[in-house]
């Protein structure tokens, strides 16, 4: 008899020791004389867990782990490829709390199967979006992006369906679909997981958007640290070619896409779209003025959508299930679900995709267990590097974008970095300027050499030198960085400098005032 597991290729199952679990449980089954089929699915995003090996048992896949090579022979001996009971068993993999309360649309396959089984992906529904779409007009594609209101996941928010008509509607012989996988915010995988997990969903999502608008190529500017993403991404690419889902007559129709990976430069100003473009050009990656925008004027000067990975790999439950369908979840004008990545001082981190509406304390305590040092919570950062420092006295809000914009806060990637209460944030708000310094282009004063002044400033602050001077010189600083950046890398670094201060005073040496976040 033989008998179907389940063990993880993912990026971070791997770093925790998944490829020397798979060899163990090959060499114990060789050794034993089992038959296993074994299947290198990708993760679930449960990382507390992996790996986590499941078995395909007649009532569902049951879960083991954390598993470690030294657990393998114990495991053998409970007869776990048989569904059998040991400690490390946390029994059917849909019924753990964790997955239960999710509301899984984009990466509703994430972690089934094989990333690079197609026949999988096509089992899952995939690609049943492309195929409502190739009977659809242009125009109606980007109808039904619209009115889903899906907006862009990578940080800025913007009405993923105004961008797609902005494209559609400039006249140009060639347009261009960019997808920005560049991946940098701190705190942040859920790209990587797609790319690594799921990566037919993102190329169905970039096909549809090159139907929508008009474009025949695309590119995928993957963040060079990702190596595990490269190889997964080109190999999808050329089995979606081999099955007529990718290249030329797509489908059988005249429609014809074209797709290719290039890695990035290694910087974080790469992430933002207009430096972007400029490196895949083979530029510097520098911000450029706007306008023009680049849906306008982008890569090479012709009209490009610039979406993140999340937002093309979105697109194709919405043409699948419709417009309604991925509107009905979420809060105000935060339609549809966000995968959220917990991360930092956690008992319990990974990926949780819910929708909009859930509070950070739910968050952190429900999901994520508390702090891993058993400490109490001081702050969390959310939106990577640029996000605002968040206390507990704000946790009970809503992860909704307006909500957040509210208190000077930002949803951004949907990371979220937890600090227990031995986090000194004058140190963190001066690694903000620090990172914006090491990172910046270069191009506008504001960032260039307000990054630089910032530092010196809360230098100054902290060795109680002319504090109330300072303070003041710290806040005005911020505000001519708020206003007068090229872009969000200046514009945003203040945001965790001014939170830190107005929440955790007493961590600069200042008195608590009544300033408002």
């Amino acid at each position: 008899m033989s008998y179907k597991i389940y063990i993880p290729t993912d990026s971070t199952s791997l770093s925790l020791g998944a490829d020397e679990v798979f060899e163990a449980v090959q060499r114990e089954a060789i050794q034993r004389n089992i038959s296993l089929e074994i299947v290198r699915n990708g993760s679930r995003g449960l990382f507390w867990l992996e790996p986590l090996i499941e078995v395909e048992t007649k009532t569902g896949r049951l879960a083991y782990g954390p598993v470690t090579v030294d657990d393998v022979r114990a495991l053998f001996d409970a007869e776990f490829f048989a569904g059998k009971g040991h400690a490390l068993c946390h029994g059917l993999t849909e019924e753990i709390e964790w997955l239960k309360k999710q509301e899984r649309l984009t990466f509703a396959r994430a972690g089934i199967s094989d990333p690079l089984n197609l026949n999988d992906y096509l089992n899952l529904g995939g690609f049943r979006g492309l195929k409502n779409a190739i009977n659809l007009k242009p125009n109606e594609i980007v109808k039904t992006v619209t009115d889903s209101g899906l907006r862009g996941r990578g940080g800025a928010a913007f009405p993923t369906g105004i961008k797609w008509q902005t494209v559609h509607d400039t006249l140009s012989q060639k347009k261009y679909i960019v997808c920005n996988a560049d991946e940098g915010d701190s705190g942040t995988y859920s790209d990587r997981m797609i790319m690594e997990n799921d990566p037919f969903v993102l190329i169905e999502g970039m096909v549809i958007a090159g139907l929508a608008v008009g474009a025949d190529q695309g590119y995928i500017y993957l963040r060079s640290e990702y190596p595990d993403a490269l190889k997964v991404l080109n190999k999808a690419i050329d089995l979606a070619k081999e099955k007529g889902y990718l290249g030329d007559k797509i489908l059988g129709t005249d429609f014809n896409f074209e797709l290719e990976v290039t890695r990035a430069a290694g910087a974080y100003i790469c992430g933002e779209e207009t430096s972007l473009l400029e490196s895949l050009e083979g530029k510097r990656g520098m911000v450029r003025y706007k306008p023009p925008l680049p849906a306008i004027e982008g890569l090479y000067g012709k009209p490009t959508v610039v979406n993140n990975v999340i937002t093309l790999a979105s697109i194709p439950i919405i043409l699948d299930k419709g417009s309604k369908y991925y509107a009905d979840y979420g809060m105000g004008r935060s339609k549809g679900t966000l995968p959220i990545q917990l991360a930092g001082n956690l008992k319990k981190t990974g990926l949780i995709e819910k929708a909009f509406g859930i509070t950070l304390r739910e968050l952190i305590y429900d999901f994520g267990g508390g702090s891993a040092t058993g400490r109490p919570i001081k702050a969390v950062q959310v939106g990577g590097p640029l996000g605002a420092f968040i206390p507990e006295s704000q946790f009970d809000m809503p992860m909704d974008y307006e909500t957040f914009a509210k208190v000077n806060a930002v949803v951004g990637h949907g990371g979220i970095v937890a600090f227990d209460d031995t986090v000194d944030m004058a140190k963190m708000a001066r690694y903000s300027f620090e990172f914006c310094a090491i990172e910046s282009c270069g191009k506008c004063t504001p960032c260039r050499i307000g990054s630089t002044r910032g530092m010196e400033v809360i230098d100054k602050i902290k060795a109680g030198v002319e504090v109330n001077k300072n303070e003041k010189l710290l806040r005005d600083l911020a505000d001519t960085m708020v206003s007068g950046s090229l872009c969000a890398m200046g514009g945003m670094t203040p945001f965790p400098v001014i939170s830190a201060l107005n929440f955790f005073p007493n961590d600069f040496g200042l008195e608590k005032t009544d300033t408002k976040a």
